[in-house]
């Protein structure tokens, strides 16, 4: 028998609810904006447009102990107009899908093989974005990780505590930002929160700004985009970042940065 939210998951529930709820605008459903006292839709017009109770849904965004069905919270995912990573999301904040990724493991001798032969930058990740495996591109781009301590190489650690990240990477708030809204899902996804939870801590604790920031609700995926640096030896460079998931590895990622052209480069 599947187990039940607990009180913190439930708060945490609602929170997300309310914060996509406050995001929508109503004249997208023909409501009249007029004044309102809080942004986005009231809780009732939300009911109305998935098809609840208004006392239902009030309970949901509560964090009060109901069991929301799956068909209810595809419902309300549509209103929400959620896309696949934030409608994951709610239902693993749900508990109507169990949690299947395990954060950790090791690495294959193949898969590590594999990085070191790209020879573009590259690095395999875990779902909680510790670096396990990087190729010495990647290392010359961002920093020498086998210099670090291994509890050191996580992508969202060395965003808020290793100055350089933040000289190095244009517009470093935006994909801080975005690095949270990434480990916020996956922690919502994970088994075994223990090791998220230890993170979000301590980065709470010695980064004001993630303190401030894992306070949004939002979550995002990882999968592709893109990234300007200011790099000391190269100016600024930019790249397109593709993250693939290894067959029967779901809680691993092989991230490639692949060069964009210069402007002004033309291709014969």
């Amino acid at each position: 028998m599947p187990r039940r939210p607990t009180p913190e998951e439930r708060r945490e529930l609602g929170a997300f609810l309310s914060s996509r709820r406050a995001a929508l605008r109503p004249a997208d459903f023909g409501l009249p904006e007029g004044p309102r006292r809080t942004p986005g839709l009231r809780r009732e017009e939300v009911a109305l447009q998935a098809g609840v109770s208004v006392s239902w849904y009030t309970w949901l965004e509560q964090g009060r102990d109901i069991q929301p069905s799956a068909d209810a919270l595809r419902r309300i995912a549509r209103v929400f107009g959620l896309d696949q990573v934030e409608s994951d999301h709610l239902f693993a904040l749900s508990l109507r899908e169990a949690p299947a990724v395990v954060s950790g493991g090791e690495v294959s001798e193949g898969l590590e093989m594999l990085v070191r032969a790209i020879p573009l930058p590259a690095y395999i990740r875990n779902t909680r974005l510790d670096i396990l495996a990087w190729n010495d591109p990647i290392a010359e781009l961002f920093v020498d990780y086998g210099a670090l301590q291994p509890h050191e190489r996580n992508t969202l650690r060395l965003l808020f505590l290793y100055q350089p990240y933040r000289t190095l990477i244009l517009e470093w708030e935006q994909m801080a930002r975005g690095m949270i809204s990434t480990f916020r899902a996956a922690r919502a996804q994970a088994l075994d929160k223990a090791p998220f939870d230890a993170m979000v801590e301590e980065l709470s604790a010695l980064s004001p700004e993630f303190a401030c920031w894992w306070q949004d609700t939002s979550v995002k995926g990882f999968d592709e985009g893109e990234k300007r640096l200011r790099h000391p030896g190269g100016g600024h460079i930019e790249f397109h970042y593709v993250a693939l998931t290894p067959t029967g590895r779901p809680d691993l990622s092989l991230v490639t940065y692949i060069p964009k052209p210069a402007a002004g480069d033309s291709h014969s």
